[in-house]
């Protein structure tokens, strides 16, 4: 019997595309999802720091935001039963919980994620970590690791550091390594007077960081992130893309690129094979700018369907990690979960579909004109019909049929926290 599954897979294998391969592997991919949209990137730590800080910002005032640990576990569990294919979770340090007592960031353990690795244990997935350079009262000046005051500086090491044991544990706990990503604020508003020290301060920062020789490598995957400019840091960005891509080239680290981190015109999928040619793996984070590095909630645009169809040409798929970095306090929070989420597992099926491949193999040369014609036709392709097919096989609502859940817990759980 034909069903819409079986035109699309005929109409793929007309071209040498198999989409049962590709279902398989697009559910294989893991993407992290981001703790932070769940509560507005607000942090748990006792007492809370400032709510911003280093241009971090979630705006809106959606009724249901997640207020602790537990309401933003209960969340995400929520959001795992409607995603399709393999997750993991990405915590920042300031969700860490100490109770009453107040631990600052030099001083956090693997014990104060105790709950969150539970969790974790009992969903089956992997964590991966971030120190939070922002959103404490040491980095209201702009500056962190590169501040010119030796103890603000310090102090902000000794985090660094304590971030990696804590990845390094999760690693062992749920053995599969921790991707632990670095990213600063510091910046400033008007021009500074000397770019050279603090990026000589940053530079050697991350040196006494990565120092610690009793981290295993391999287990705690140190990644290193860059961006084009925040609220506060518009005239100078200490870690820029040229900074970071040198630095991490240089101490064979993780290079992130995240798509919102780049003036417009750019095409961060472009990056791929340039970075690639000489570093050996990747972090992506999955965003939306909006004329700034605003971090909507990720759709399946251009931006985000090119970048994945550049690593699936270039096979490119155990060169790097996939993890999501938006939030958004305007819409519910799990529907934002839900949509970035299989928008990313959306670009990532459709790079699996591509079918260029198949025209490799062909015994002349495509004309440019051809080529072209192909991208276009790629648009015209059922693989709508290919997704909702690997929707179902995860045992998940296909197309927008999960709206009913969402609205269901909205009613039930998220509105009885106003």
């Amino acid at each position: 019997m034909s069903t819409p599954y079986t035109f699309a897979r005929d109409a793929y294998a007309a071209y040498g595309v198999d989409t049962e391969a590709a279902i398989d592997q697009a559910l294989s991919v893991p993407i992290s999802l981001h703790c932070w949209q769940a509560d507005d990137v607000r942090g748990l730590e006792t007492p809370k720091g400032p709510v911003d800080g280093g241009g971090i910002m979630a705006t809106g005032s959606h009724p249901g935001r997640a207020r602790n640990g537990d309401e933003m576990r209960a969340d995400l569990s929520k959001v795992l039963t409607l995603l399709p294919g393999q997750h993991r979770l990405n915590l920042h340090a300031f969700y860490a919980e100490t109770g009453d007592q107040h631990v600052d960031r030099d001083a956090l353990e693997p014990q104060h994620f105790s709950r969150w690795l539970d969790w974790a244990k009992q969903e089956k997935i992997g964590l991966d970590f971030n120190p939070t350079y922002f959103a404490h009262p040491l980095a209201s000046s702009g500056y962190t690791l590169s501040h010119a005051d030796d103890a603000i500086q310090n102090f902000w090491i000794r985090h660094g550091q304590a971030s990696r044991r804590i990845a390094q544990y999760f690693a062992q706990e749920l053995k599969s390594p921790a991707v632990n990503n670095h990213w600063v604020p510091d910046g400033a508003k008007d021009e500074p007077r000397d770019r050279f020290g603090f990026r000589a301060r940053l530079a050697a920062a991350y040196d006494a960081i990565f120092a610690d020789e009793s981290i295993d490598r391999s287990l705690c995957i140190d990644a290193v992130e860059g961006k084009l400019f925040g609220l506060g840091s518009e005239a100078f960005v200490v870690g820029s893309q040229e900074f970071y891509s040198n630095y991490a080239l240089s101490r064979d680290l993780v290079l992130c690129l995240d798509l919102g981190h780049y003036h417009p015109t750019e095409s961060v999928a472009d990056k791929v094979s340039a970075h690639l040619e000489f570093h050996k793996k990747l972090l992506l984070h999955t965003s939306r700018p909006m004329r700034w590095d605003s971090d909507h909630v990720v759709t399946f645009d251009d931006q985000v369907r090119n970048l994945f169809l550049e690593i699936a040409r270039g096979d490119a798929w155990n060169r790097v990690y996939v993890a999501l970095d938006f939030f958004d306090a305007s819409i519910n929070r799990l529907a934002a979960y839900i949509i970035g989420t299989r928008a990313t597992r959306q670009a990532i099926l459709c790079g699996l579909l591509d079918l260029f491949p198949a025209m490799a193999k062909q015994p002349r040369a495509f004309q440019p004109h051809e080529t072209l014609a192909f991208m276009e036709h790629m648009r015209a392709l059922p693989w709508g019909a290919v997704w909702d097919e690997l929707c179902r096989r995860a045992n998940v609502p296909a197309g927008v049929d999960w709206l009913a859940e969402v609205a269901g817990y909205e009613r039930d759980v998220q509105l009885q926290r106003v």
